[in-house]
């Protein structure tokens, strides 16, 4: 079960990484700023690999096909999850709902 989860976080991180190329173009490297440390390539890889061990473990894959095909789907799956917390932070910044541009 252990290799199961490994190989799975391991796919999962690829499959985030391949996402944030794909969504940004290039990767981004990690910087700091005065107010938070921005994780850049590494957010996307984490995100993957934590998503992807979770569903494996929850469902107690048996086969190395099936663990490799859930990661894959978990890797996209946290860059999902990704995007919905970043339209969260873009909808609680603007409280009113009133359109910025005008």
């Amino acid at each position: 079960m252990l290799e199961n989860i490994i190989f799975a976080m391991i796919i999962g991180g690829f499959v985030g990484l391949t996402a944030h190329v794909r969504k940004r173009g290039k990767i981004i490297m990690p910087r700091r700023t005065k107010k938070f440390i921005y994780l850049g390539f590494f957010e996307e890889i984490l995100t993957g690999s934590l998503a992807a061990a979770l569903l494996v473990v929850s469902s107690e894959a048996d086969s190395l096909l099936r663990v490799f095909l859930m990661s894959i789907m978990a890797g996209f799956g946290g860059d999902a999850l990704l995007r919905g917390l970043e339209l969260f932070r873009i909808g609680s910044s603007n409280p009113g709902g009133e359109d910025i541009g005008k």
